[in-house]
């Protein structure tokens, strides 16, 4: 199963950027970064067997045991693709989240989109990590 990741902004060089590609290094599962101009640009078509997850401040906060399940479960069911939006500053509107297969949050505070894209990256990681049963995460 595909996990890509469709941001608003360019990342550019840096620090977050490096974060990124440091945990797609380790991820062992296809992962694609899309990237979109703040404004305009063409979203890549919704092909059929995707789950389509919007970052969102009004979305569920999950452990990482629960995203590892849903991505599991995903893959189990066949889901081609799973793939994570991260909006412009101003987030998406109620069409875009009554669209989505789940609305996720990384907690209430407000997070710099580079900085959520890094955090995205690592929590793909370790879900993955999680279903291959490497003994990295830790809970307690």
């Amino acid at each position: 199963m595909l996990l890509h990741i469709v941001a608003r902004g360019r990342i550019g060089r840096g620090p977050e950027a490096e974060l990124v590609q440091r945990y797609a290094r380790r991820l062992s599962w296809p992962f694609k970064v899309t990237e979109l101009p703040d404004t305009g640009g063409k979203v890549p078509a919704l092909e059929p067997q995707t789950r389509l997850v919007l970052l969102d401040e009004t979305g569920d906060v999950l452990p990482s045991r629960e995203i590892a399940a849903l991505l599991g479960r995903w893959r189990d069911d066949g889901v081609r693709e799973a793939r994570f939006m991260i909006g412009a500053a101003d987030g998406f509107d109620d069409a875009a989240r009554g669209e989505a297969d789940l609305l996720l949050s990384f907690g209430r505070a407000t997070w710099p989109h580079l900085l959520a894209r890094a955090m995205l990256a690592e929590q793909l990681w370790r879900a993955t990590s999680i279903l291959a049963n490497h003994p990295y995460h830790r809970e307690g």
